[in-house]
């Protein structure tokens, strides 16, 4: 299939974009970075195992940094200060959720993620934070499954939310008996490291890509119910978003410290509400619009032809 829709090139082109840019690499941490976990002794333990609640932002935050720490010596032959790190777009992106407001309540029956209220509560109904998890909780438990981390896989566990508990896994032996496929590549691409010697820069990417999108079919389809507390925007935004990951993966993206950062500007800055229509949103910038209009028409136009066309997309480097 021919890569021809223009709003996707609109899209790749944004991309292309971005990476010239250059930022303050203190600038660009996630929120709360500084002050989140960095080690397994930083969280509770309960009869010898490390007790990690996923529905904080600061925890779940924690332990995207301590895989960050872990795997550091894996990319010092691509950059210093570990900003090459592939891993870092996961809790880049995590981070722009939280700033956003996306990790928040969305049915508002509770003040869970609320500037008002609890802002570093999690959201179990929060479309976002349950894609979120499983693009946080795997990661972390192949990587612990993996040997990477120093510590037995049976010595960490995570805090179940306050319902919906099946759609979830909390430890490593959990996640393999319920998300079997996605838990394999995210232990593949960590098998990739003990490689690294003769592993390439593509070579991760590639194996990030696979395990990403793995984690992100299964999450799409258990959580198409969470879309129904938002507005008609947002929801479409979030489909939009979720399909344009697809659309990452073939050419690589990578998803290191300012690349993600600087993309990721371009984002929507605040949850989208009814009446808000791109390109004509005042408070977005004039690219930000752009970003967002773009990402709606190819969500559209797949809607439409069901295909996802990505043939003839160069690799991002």
């Amino acid at each position: 299939m021919a890569f021809n829709l223009p709003c996707a090139c609109v899209i790749i082109g944004c991309i292309f974009a971005s990476l010239v840019k250059t930022s303050n690499i203190s600038d660009v941490y996630p929120p709360l970075w500084k002050e989140s976990p960095g080690q397994f002794s930083d969280y509770k333990i309960e009869n010898g195992k490390y007790i990690i609640n996923f529905w904080s932002y600061r925890d779940r935050l924690g332990t995207y940094k301590i895989l960050l720490n872990k795997t550091a010596k894996y990319f010092a032959k691509f950059s210093l200060e570990n900003e090459q790190n592939i891993l870092w777009g996961l809790p880049v992106h995590h981070g722009w959720q939280y700033h956003t407001g996306r990790l928040a309540d969305p049915t508002q029956s509770t003040d869970c993620g609320h500037k008002s209220g609890d802002h570093l509560c999690i959201s179990v109904d929060s479309w976002w934070a349950d894609l979120n998890y499983y693009l946080s909780a795997m990661p972390f438990l192949a990587a612990v499954d993996s040997g990477i981390m120093g510590i037995s896989p049976d010595n960490v566990t995570f805090l179940p939310p306050s319902k919906d508990q099946m759609n979830f896994c909390y430890n490593v032996s959990n996640c393999h008996l319920s998300f079997p496929e996605a838990m394999k590549k995210w232990n593949e691409f960590y098998q990739v490291f003990f490689l690294s010697h003769s592993s390439s820069f593509d070579d991760l990417l590639e194996s990030l890509w696979a395990a990403h999108v793995s984690s992100l079919d299964v999450a799409r389809k258990n959580f198409q119910n969470r879309l129904k507390y938002y507005s008609k925007q947002e929801a479409d935004f979030a489909r939009s978003w979720a399909l344009f990951v697809d659309y990452l993966a073939p050419p690589r993206f990578p998803t290191t410290l300012i690349r993600t950062y600087e993309f990721q500007k371009e984002l929507p800055r605040r949850m989208l509400v009814s009446g808000d229509k791109a390109p004509f949103i005042s408070d977005f910038s004039g690219f930000q619009n752009t970003v967002l209009f773009a990402l709606n028409l190819l969500h559209k136009v797949h809607k439409y032809t069901g295909l996802l066309i990505v043939e003839n997309i160069g690799k991002i480097t």
